[in-house]
């Protein structure tokens, strides 16, 4: 097996606005504020990752961006935190991925995302860093870059013996072949509506959630974390279930928490961390990021998670 993370994914330069309340359709209204974060779903658990690794382990960020200023800048930024960006290329011709992000006062979130040179992150592109993906102990991946590309990575993965966790966002229907290559597949609950063949849903109750997380264990999947918000997090295999409860803190900006839940997962379980310990360090994590603004400023460190656990009860 390999060491530490790899995450193949998406760079992007966030483009934050603050308001009050998100606008109805065909209606204005007034920003507080506006400022450009770094992010990216890829990034964002880059990034997360690196900062709970503390430099115990390798994190790898593998990726496209444009040959222009928020290029440069995401790349220096993710390197700033320890992370390996040998594999984060340029794409001559296109610009860098953006998210264009509006917070509103109940920390509650929009995004519309850009694909820019993400949408150009082929598989073949991929090739030139097969040694970062099938050398990690953990590969984590997303959907914002081409779906083929996502498949190729986690094939890599498995035959190399590492675990690979995929954050199915932005929600889109899954091969199941893919699913096959998943050791935990992590949607929140909007996106394991979209994934089982539904409009995207908010809220579920818990037996509708392991209802729709045993139809994709049915088509190959290992394990479904499914993402619960103030609920928790349920882990739905073909035989059980749990509810990991959540840590109560006061959110401010819930965008990036499950980016912070899945590189805590990560971390943990390339520490070699059991599952359930995995998944409440994962909780831990994510729930620190909502208590601060910005994806990746917002990502916690490692003594602020172990700090919140030992406050906790053990689930």
């Amino acid at each position: 097996m390999g060491t530490g993370v790899t995450v193949v994914g998406s760079l992007n330069a966030d483009l934050v606005v603050s308001v009050r309340r998100f606008p109805a359709p065909g209606e204005t209204v007034t920003g507080a504020d506006f400022t450009v974060f770094p992010g990216g779903k890829g990034a964002n658990q880059a990034y997360g990752a690196a900062r709970l690794a503390a430099g115990a382990m390798p994190v790898r960020m593998v990726g496209r961006v444009g040959n222009d200023a928020y290029g440069g800048w995401l790349r220096q930024n993710l390197a700033n935190v320890g992370v390996d960006v040998t594999h984060v290329g340029t794409a001559p011709g296109l610009p860098t991925g953006l998210a264009l992000i509006t917070t509103d006062a109940g920390g509650q979130n929009q995004i519309v995302v850009v694909p820019g040179t993400n949408g150009a992150f082929v598989p073949a592109a991929l090739s030139e860093a097969h040694h970062a993906v099938a050398g990690a102990a953990v590969v984590l991946l997303q959907l914002e870059v081409p779906l083929p590309t996502v498949q190729t990575a986690a094939r890599v993965a498995k035959e190399s013996g590492a675990l690979v966790i995929l954050d199915p966002a932005p929600a889109r229907a899954l091969a199941d072949m893919l699913l096959r290559s998943v050791d935990y597949l992590t949607p929140n609950e909007s996106e394991l509506s979209v994934l089982t063949g539904s409009a995207p849903q908010a809220s579920l109750r818990r037996g509708e959630a392991v209802t729709r997380a045993r139809q994709l264990i049915a088509r190959g999947g290992r394990r479904v974390l499914v993402k619960m918000g103030r609920q928790g997090a349920l882990m739905v295999t073909d035989t059980t279930e749990h509810l990991y409860p959540a840590f109560p803190v006061e959110a401010v900006d819930t965008t990036a928490a499950g980016d912070a839940f899945n590189a805590g997962l990560a971390v943990a379980l390339a520490r070699g961390l059991g599952e359930a310990d995995a998944i409440r360090y994962a909780s831990a994590a994510g729930a620190l990021c909502t208590t601060g603004r910005g994806a990746q400023p917002s990502m916690p460190a490692h003594d602020a998670v172990l700090g919140l656990l030992a406050g906790a009860p053990i689930a």
